[in-house]
């Protein structure tokens, strides 16, 4: 007679298996190497293991990309975001599996063929300047907010007390990535990431469009995701953002949702560490 917990388990894992990977046309999830870019238990392949830190972790960066009107218009121009969001989320998942989990050979194509992809992209910005996807200041602007933001989601839901030391190690090895697809300035320590966070700012600019697409990316729902999931791990994202980003994309910071979204995103979290047998780190004291 079948385990109904096990039972359980595995319907669960196979549900979250099919929001990240395109299942239909026999896509199937990166399987972690020994030969990966980055050795296991080591802090970037702790973060980027984490379903819910990095649920709401790229939801807060994707926000703050939209802001960098060479980062949205590059969107605007060269992608079917309205049409296929979640195939575009899928893919950027899987690219970062690839690199963080897979073998250092298919994490190399991986940014091989991103860096294809880019020199193909770009364009005018409605006043006329050019952009190109190219420019290492703005993919600077894409890693740093990816970076704070997935660790972010894995502090804040995961390990509070993660130590400083391990926290520089995470932007150390993520920088391996940003440098190969071409960003700069790349941080390597936590405050160093803090820095340039605030030099890019100055590039930044709220607009109608960065408002639009930052409520097609809150309203966005997975398929296979329950709604009341999605409406968690936005409420938990926006309420992350910084005050100013939140005025610029003219977002209310969640404030009765607030606790019970972190609640229940952290009891999600638990859930799904047990039905993929992840083990959190150990609590120091």
């Amino acid at each position: 007679m079948a385990d109904p917990v096990e039972t359980l388990r595995l319907k669960l894992v196979s549900q979250v298996r099919g929001v990240f990977n395109d299942a239909a046309n026999g896509q199937q999830p990166v399987p972690p190497s020994d030969d990966a870019l980055f050795a296991r238990d080591t802090p970037i392949r702790q973060v980027h293991a984490d379903i819910v830190g990095m649920m709401t972790g790229g939801v807060r960066a994707l926000l703050l990309q939209m802001l960098h009107p060479h980062a949205l218009q590059g969107v605007l121009d060269h992608s079917n975001f309205r049409e296929d969001m979640h195939g575009r989320l899928r893919r950027t998942a899987r690219f970062i599996a690839v690199t963080t989990f897979g073998h250092r050979d298919d994490a190399m194509k991986a940014i091989d063929r991103v860096n294809r992809i880019h020199a193909k992209v770009g364009g005018t910005l409605p006043d006329g300047t050019r952009y190109e996807a190219t420019n290492p200041r703005t993919l600077a602007w894409v890693h740093v907010t990816e970076a704070q933001s997935f660790l972010a989601g894995y502090i804040r839901h995961v390990r509070p007390d993660m130590p400083l030391a391990e926290q520089d190690e995470y932007y150390r090895q993520f920088a391996v990535i940003a440098r190969a697809l071409g960003a700069d300035p790349v941080p390597e320590t936590r405050a160093e990431a803090e820095a340039i966070f605030r030099e890019l700012r100055h590039d930044l600019q709220g607009s109608a469009a960065a408002r639009e697409i930052a409520q097609l990316v809150l309203s966005q729902r997975p398929q296979g995701s329950p709604q009341a999931v999605q409406a968690m791990i936005t409420a938990d994202s926006v309420a992350m953002l910084p005050d100013w980003a939140r005025t610029m994309l003219r977002l209310q910071r969640p404030m009765l949702t607030a606790l019970p979204a972190r609640a229940a995103t952290w009891g999600m979290g638990r859930t799904l560490r047990w039905a993929f047998r992840q083990n959190a780190p150990p609590t120091r004291t």
